[in-house]
């Protein structure tokens, strides 16, 4: 199975549906989940710096995972995805909701 593939294809239905429930320029929510680590934390927070987003991190119960929330106003889909990529490229192990 081509894995790049399946994320193109993603990405791709992702943007379609973006713009058929959206007006842009848009808030967008972003979720991610990461293993509890300052360091994987800070570099989310970071590819959203200086961009005025809202971010809430919430660990999880038993405090092996950190939920980290993402409120941000974005141009277009393009950007919304753009930032996606960034942080799958840039944050090990990260899970994307």
């Amino acid at each position: 199975m081509n894995t790049d593939k399946n994320q193109d294809e993603f990405y791709d239905k992702l943007r379609s549906q973006l713009y058929e429930t959206s007006s842009w320029p848009s808030e967008y929510l972003y979720k991610f989940i990461v293993k509890t680590d300052g360091q994987k934390i800070e570099k989310i927070e970071s590819i959203f710096n200086n961009m005025g987003a809202v971010i809430k991190t919430n660990p999880s119960k038993n405090g092996n995972y950190t939920s980290v929330s993402i409120n941000v106003q974005l141009p277009t889909p393009e950007v919304v995805i753009e930032k996606y990529k960034e942080v799958a490229s840039k944050v090990e192990g990260v899970i994307t909701l």
